[in-house]
């Protein structure tokens, strides 16, 4: 079991496991300055990883994460990439400079961050996929799938971490109907909560193709931030009807005990995904304060996650047969 909590924060968690931060490349989307990805980068920063690949939209909204950085540690080397995940040509664009970038020779852990949550109108990215449902798990998909070789390159001991959440209890990912029917059967907290298990059932998915390989992925819940872009246009009236919903959707009731964690204690399930080796006998599995938790069924039917990988291959126009 391992000896992270809710409380651990990521300053603590990283030192706590600095030999797994040491002249090792991390690559971590949605990097916005004071966001969960930003607070991984520092954190990381301070034990001395060789290269932090810092992947969002707005490098402007980046610069000031950058700058931390090199206060904390002018020896660890940066790169910034530029990538919208809900366009698909510009994740090709920004996996083709990874790939093509000699200074990156290998990737030894990704954190797939960045996302969206509760979009209230339904709305549709560049490729007609439901928006929520692209940026939280499709544009990842391609995006890891299309730079896999770099992180085969640093096994055994690579990861990929697919930031989920606790909403994923809202809903299972609609295999027969993720467009949620043109939007008529669209609301806000169930394309979060498809999208939130997808990060769950392609974290198990990827652990088993690289299994032979010696890559292994897991699906962390960072817990309840109230201070990230992620949560700006939310307030407490958005949540009230969450239990319907859930119901709806599962028949289960919404037992979500909303505790707050700050910034800090939110990156550690991240890194503790990323880092902590009393995973390693458990890949795929899903994070909650820093520990293994097993999520409902829907979230790990292994039969879900081969049609999300297909459904997946099928929006992005191609395969990935590893």
């Amino acid at each position: 079991m391992s000896p992270f909590g809710f409380h651990t924060t990521s300053d603590e968690l990283v030192k706590a496991l600095s030999n797994k931060v040491k002249g090792r490349t991390f690559l971590i989307t949605g990097t916005t300055a004071k966001g969960l990805g930003a607070q991984c980068a520092i954190s990381l920063a301070r034990e001395g990883p060789a290269h932090l690949i810092l992947v969002s939209r707005n490098k402007a909204k980046v610069d000031p994460v950058l700058e931390e950085i090199a206060r904390i540690n002018p020896n660890v080397k940066t790169t910034f990439v530029t990538c919208e995940l809900t366009d698909f040509d510009s994740v090709r664009a920004a996996a083709e400079k990874i790939n093509n970038d000699a200074s990156i020779p290998k990737i030894d852990v990704v954190i797939n961050n960045a996302g969206i949550m509760n979009v209230k109108e339904y709305t549709l990215d560049k490729q007609g996929i439901e928006l929520t449902f692209s940026a939280d798990h499709v544009g990842h998909f391609l995006l890891t799938n299309l730079i896999i070789d770099k992180v085969i390159a640093a096994a055994p001991g690579a990861r990929i971490v697919n930031v989920s959440s606790r909403g994923y209890g809202i809903g299972p990912f609609r295999g027969d109907d993720y467009n949620f029917s043109g939007g008529k059967a669209y609301d806000g907290w169930s394309a979060y909560g498809q999208a939130k298990t997808a990060n769950i059932l392609y974290s198990a998915e990827l652990s088993r193709r690289l299994a032979s390989k010696g890559v292994k992925a897991y699906a962390p819940h960072p817990g309840a931030i109230f201070t990230t872009n992620l949560a700006n246009h939310l307030d407490m009236k958005d949540f009230e009807n969450i239990s319907e919903i859930t119901r709806r959707n599962t028949g289960k009731e919404w037992l979500q005990n909303i505790q707050r964690k700050t910034l800090e204690e939110g990156a550690a399930p991240l890194l503790a995904a990323a880092l902590d080796p009393d995973f390693d006998d458990k890949p795929g599995s899903y994070i909650e304060d820093c520990q293994i938790v097993i999520p409902h069924e829907y979230a790990r039917d292994p039969e879900a996650a081969r049609k999300l990988w297909e459904i997946s291959e099928k929006l992005v126009g191609q395969k990935f047969d590893f």
